[in-house]
């Protein structure tokens, strides 16, 4: 199948500035970027329609730069909360989401959508993920993620404790314990028995 010619209207990461016409695959011109706006079919009408407009386009991604721009600003170094059941190695049962991440981040007052996080990979594991918010196509902040199993267990993390291996350890000297006391036990029981 052969590239269509799209004149974009903003600019795409890893594509173009505005005002470039570039080739992309149809699909993702047909499911992307034609109906999120991004761009437009590259045809003389266009062409010449996008030349009337591009003083007016330009400053109106201005405007959504600089209002993107303070917003992060006032937000700066943003770290949120998300609270998952795990098991005893520190793996999510699930994973965090995109969604997930954008709830938390709201309820801390920074208003976003799914579409404006990016995960490289899926949050598996409990602690410290640090996450991309694209707040303009130019302005990229960086949020902190804190999985943890309780608001307290959080708060270790945030400190800097490793929470998981600690408790690990600890359920390893319980177990011990008992197992010695058991252990221990069973002999008198034999002995009594015997």
């Amino acid at each position: 199948m052969s590239a269509v010619e799209v004149i974009l209207l903003q600019r795409v990461e890893k594509l173009g500035q505005m005002g470039d016409t570039v080739k992309v695959k149809p699909g993702y011109a047909r499911n992307f970027l034609l109906p999120e706006g991004k761009a437009i079919r590259a045809n003389a009408a266009n062409k010449e329609r996008f030349e009337r407009e591009r003083a007016n386009l330009e400053a109106q991604n201005l405007q959504r730069r600089e209002e993107a721009e303070a917003v992060a600003a006032r937000i700066g170094e943003l770290s949120v909360v998300v609270i998952r059941q795990a098991g005893d190695s520190g793996s999510l049962y699930g994973s965090v989401t995109t969604r997930d991440i954008a709830d938390a981040a709201t309820s801390e007052g920074l208003s976003i959508h799914r579409g404006q996080v990016q995960l490289d990979q899926p949050i598996k594991t409990l602690g410290l993920s640090e996450v991309r918010v694209v707040l303009h196509p130019e302005v990229v902040i960086k949020v902190t993620v804190n999985v943890a199993r309780s608001v307290e267990e959080a708060e270790r993390q945030a400190r800097g404790e490793t929470v998981a291996v600690e408790e690990d350890e600890g359920r390893a000297y319980v177990a011990e314990q008992l197992g010695d006391d058991f252990g221990a036990q069973a002999q008198g029981e034999e002995a009594a028995a015997g």
